[in-house]
């Protein structure tokens, strides 16, 4: 029992060593960027030895990948609150693009997510990352709308990379002063422009 407790406690201490890294450098790479911060100030901002990160983290890359995993994570959280199963498709894919919207407004959150991230970690990694979270939580939105017949079958990989595009350049424009309404506007038009188009009469045309 005593060593179960021990146990338990070491591994309770070594999740909060690893959270107070991930904490301390978010707040630094979202302040001063990942370029301009060092390993001796996060290590100071957590209040942990370099020999603690370095036991957490290969290097200050791999922390900053584990600082961006957390946030895709905590953005498609909002996301899937917003945006439940018992909502019709069409209704849970707008939910889910206001909250992506309001989520990316998060102070830092561009810039770790859709500018440093990419820069830092390639593009390959990122979507990696990407498809882990917000841009899953849009596919399976985008299969749903498919399968309710609200939303024009399409290939679903590219349909949901260049959807999940627009979504990201609309929050950086937002982020830099640019109209959200604006966007959001656009943005539920390219979503009501994937309906399926309407039948065909095969009535034939009347006489003049």
């Amino acid at each position: 029992m005593q060593r179960e407790s021990a146990r338990r406690s070491n591994r309770d201490r070594t999740e909060a060593t690893r959270a107070d890294l991930i904490d301390a450098a978010r707040k630094l790479f979202t302040e001063k960027s990942y370029a301009e911060t060092g390993t001796p100030e996060i290590v100071a901002a957590a209040g942990v030895t370099r020999g603690a990160l370095y036991h957490h983290f290969t290097d200050k890359q791999a922390l900053f990948a584990a600082v961006v995993e957390q946030e895709a994570g905590a953005v498609a959280e909002e996301i899937e609150r917003a945006s439940p199963a018992s909502l019709p498709a069409r209704d849970a894919l707008i939910a889910g693009s206001d909250a992506y919207l309001a989520a990316m407004r998060a102070p830092g959150r561009t810039r770790l997510l859709l500018l440093d991230g990419p820069a830092v970690l390639g593009r390959s990694a990122m979507d990696e990352i990407d498809n882990r979270h917000g841009n899953r939580s849009l596919r399976e939105g985008l299969v749903a709308a498919m399968r309710e017949q609200s939303m024009a079958r399409l290939p679903i990989e590219p349909l949901t990379a260049l959807l999940a595009a627009a979504f990201d350049r609309a929050a950086l424009a937002v982020e830099a002063g640019a109209s959200s309404g604006d966007y959001r506007a656009v943005l539920m038009a390219l979503i009501d422009g994937l309906s399926p188009a309407p039948p065909r009469s095969t009535r034939p045309a009347p006489s003049r």
